[in-house]
């Protein structure tokens, strides 16, 4: 592995990182939209494959002003 070719590596693992926090903040919208429409939580976990508290903490987020 050259530096020329780690280079171009570690570009692209930057931006894969900057596209998944976008994503990331897109979903964590997306499961505060679906609570505020009534979504019962098991769905919501069994669509993302998130825990049941990591969904309230999304969720709990956005009510303190934190996202």
């Amino acid at each position: 592995m050259d530096k020329r070719s780690l280079a171009h590596l570690a570009r692209r693992f930057r931006e894969a990182e900057a596209r998944t926090e976008i994503l990331r903040q897109e979903l964590a919208s997306a499961i505060r939209e679906a609570d505020a429409d009534g979504v019962p939580q098991k769905d919501v976990c069994e669509v993302t494959g998130y825990t049941r508290q990591q969904i309230r903490r999304i969720v709990k987020a956005s009510e303190d002003g934190d996202g």
